[in-house]
């Protein structure tokens, strides 16, 4: 008896545990499953942040090179001094006024006191006169779209020309410089005027007697121009909070994540990964665009047209990538893992050791930068933000270069730390450690 009610206790006791367990189990369960959910929609709002990382780049490129005239010509200023762009311009300007020249009749028509000053112009010139009056055309026109004269007028037709490109990408605007077959083209009939001025002073008075010329420089051209102008228009809308709801899904991600620093390498990887394909993406979309140009327009010069275009773009690009792969390293060196707990006791070992070894007495300033050494870290990071939030348009040196002065601005909180606590080299521990060590003999 005594024995089956020891064993109908033991079972009861068995049974007991085992319920207990389950209960125990059953309320892990639904923890389980929340940290299963979070960690589901962490995932899905990190990619959604990595696919709207290159429309977000573009959208704010647009909203700058569309809304702002400023800025696209400041973008378009440097072509001026473009050695492909001057030389595509005189020779556009030199076929546009050859086109309206019939040099039988301009030679019969020279005035016999300006013939010899325009066969001293155009004497050295070898060839068929009309090869060589095509020669001096273009020297002409040459020279004066190397000068500074051109360089000033080409700011002012761009300027003009930003409500083309408005059209162009907008569908509204328009302007004496148009939209024209898909293309956006700049009328060089100033250029012209100003060439024809120099032909009269160089002796060939009769080009005085030209009609007013109109010819085009294509600064774009695409077959899609038209099918994208919807697209472009929501980009330029969306320029400013594309980017903003990019990172806002980004750090939402992070905070949503079980392990949010995991959560926030992975994230910064995702964002660069994502500007890099951008950056891929404009490299396919240059060559095609280019093997896509018709005859008469230079390669050369289209190329620079292109480049200067999407300069900043390209520099946004680099920007993010760099900044990703910064982020991504900060997060994971300030972690637990094994290698990057060896790294950052390497850091705060060598700058101690660098500290006791000057003999710095920091005093009051040490123990206070003890106190609140979180919050100057903190404020480094959130300064270095700032400052390349607020910098117009960063490259990738000058985002490497914020990181690393925000690395020394860390390495100076972490000199200054000092709780106190005396600091044993061998110097001291010397002679000391002798007599201890002997006394067991």
């Amino acid at each position: 008896m005594n024995g089956g009610a020891v064993s109908g206790g033991g079972d009861a006791q068995e049974i007991a545990e085992l319920r207990a367990r389950v209960a125990e189990l059953e309320q892990e369960r639904p923890k389980v499953e929340h940290h299963r959910v979070r960690s589901f929609f962490a995932v899905v709002l990190i990619l959604l942040a990595a696919l709207l990382t290159p429309l977000s780049a573009v959208s704010a490129w647009t909203s700058d090179l569309v809304g702002d005239t400023d800025r696209y010509v400041a973008t378009m200023k440097p072509l001026a001094s473009d050695p492909d762009v001057q030389d595509a311009v005189a020779n556009r300007v030199t076929k546009a006024v050859m086109q309206h020249v019939d040099v039988q009749t301009l030679l019969e028509s020279v005035a016999p006191a300006d013939r010899p000053r325009l066969t001293k112009a155009l004497g050295p010139l070898s060839g068929p006169i009309t090869s060589g009056l095509t020669d001096f055309v273009h020297s002409v026109a040459l020279k004066f779209v190397s000068s500074d004269a051109f360089a000033t007028l080409w700011v002012d037709l761009n300027r003009k020309a930003h409500a083309a490109v408005d059209k162009a990408l907008t569908g509204k605007g328009g302007g004496a410089v148009k939209l024209t077959n898909d293309a956006v083209v700049i009328d060089l009939a100033p250029v012209i005027d100003q060439v024809k001025q120099s032909l009269v002073d160089r002796g060939l008075a009769v080009a005085a007697k030209i009609p007013e010329v109109h010819t085009n420089f294509t600064v774009m051209t695409s077959k899609s121009i038209g099918k994208a102008k919807k697209l472009y228009r929501l980009l330029e809308i969306v320029g400013f909070w594309l980017p903003v709801l990019t990172l806002l899904l980004a750090a939402g991600g992070v905070l949503l994540a079980v392990r949010r620093r995991r959560a926030l390498v992975t994230a910064a990887l995702a964002v660069a990964v994502g500007a890099a394909v951008l950056g891929i993406a404009l490299w396919i979309f240059r060559e095609i665009y280019l093997d896509g140009l018709p005859s008469d327009v230079s390669q050369p010069a289209a190329e620079s047209v292109f480049d200067t275009l999407v300069r900043y773009l390209r520099t946004t690009v680099r920007m993010v990538i760099t900044l990703g792969i910064i982020v991504a390293l900060a997060a994971w060196l300030t972690g637990s893992g094994r290698a990057a707990s060896r790294v950052l006791a390497a850091w705060t070992g060598g700058i101690g050791a660098v500290r006791t070894a000057t003999g710095f007495d920091l005093g009051a300033v040490g123990a206070w930068v003890h106190r609140v050494k979180k919050w100057l870290n903190w404020t480094v990071v959130v300064v270095a933000a700032v400052i390349l939030l607020v910098w117009n348009y960063p490259t990738a040196a000058v985002t490497i270069w914020i990181a690393v002065l925000a690395l020394l601005a860390l390495a100076v909180v972490e000199f200054l730390d000092d709780d106190g606590t005396p600091h044993l080299t061998g110097s001291i521990d010397g002679p000391e450690a002798g007599p201890t060590a002997k006394s067991p003999a």
